[in-house]
């Protein structure tokens, strides 16, 4: 699983039963304490190390790193939960197909960082999560799971992003489960990352 915050999702997950092999993270974050505690790989992939978060961040190289650090493991599927690093292609040269995201909205509305804030400014009634396979482009690869979150009055983007997140920590752990069923169907040995 890639991850950049508070762990959640991978709290989900690991609630959920889902196998995780690796949690790399993109910075330090409380993610991989949880990952230690559960005993699971713990992976700080540090963007310091690739030229940090500005104009100097060597997008190419780091992706290629993480891309050459999962395939060393074995690992079929990636998950990724919060990571805040968009990858370069390498990575979906090697897990085309395989690399899932989650996004705090009803895909193709709001893609980006700013999802639960963009769907208050637009005043819609109605937002959600989505869960979709990566692509190189952002939030714009194939819906796999979607399910609808209405937006309350009063509503600010902490109130309406805690109800989403907790969607999504039912939503993502289920969709990642039927993907790793179908590739063992399909006759891969499914290891997620």
């Amino acid at each position: 699983m890639l991850a950049s915050g508070s762990g959640t999702i991978l709290e989900a997950v690991l609630e959920a039963g889902v196998g995780v092999a690796i949690v790399l993270a993109d910075r330090p974050c409380r993610a991989l304490e949880l990952a230690s505690a559960a005993g699971v790989e713990a992976l700080l992939l540090d963007r310091r190390a690739f030229g940090g978060f500005g104009p100097a961040f060597d997008r190419a190289r780091y992706t290629d790193v993480l891309t050459e650090t999962l395939t060393a493991r074995d690992v079929d599927l990636i998950a990724m939960a919060g990571f805040g690093t968009v990858l370069a292609g390498s990575v979906h040269d090697a897990f085309g197909g395989r690399i899932l995201n989650t996004h705090p909205s009803l895909l193709p509305a709001f893609p980006g960082w700013h999802a639960v804030a963009d769907a208050l400014a637009a005043g819609v009634v109605t937002t959600g999560c989505t869960v979709h396979l990566a692509v190189t482009a952002v939030d714009a690869g194939p819906v796999l799971a979607q399910e609808a979150v209405p937006v309350q009055p009063g509503d600010t983007e902490a109130t309406l992003h805690e109800r989403i997140k907790r969607v999504e920590r039912r939503l993502y752990p289920a969709t990642i489960l039927r993907v790793l069923g179908e590739l063992e169907a399909a006759g891969a040995e499914a290891r997620p990352a």
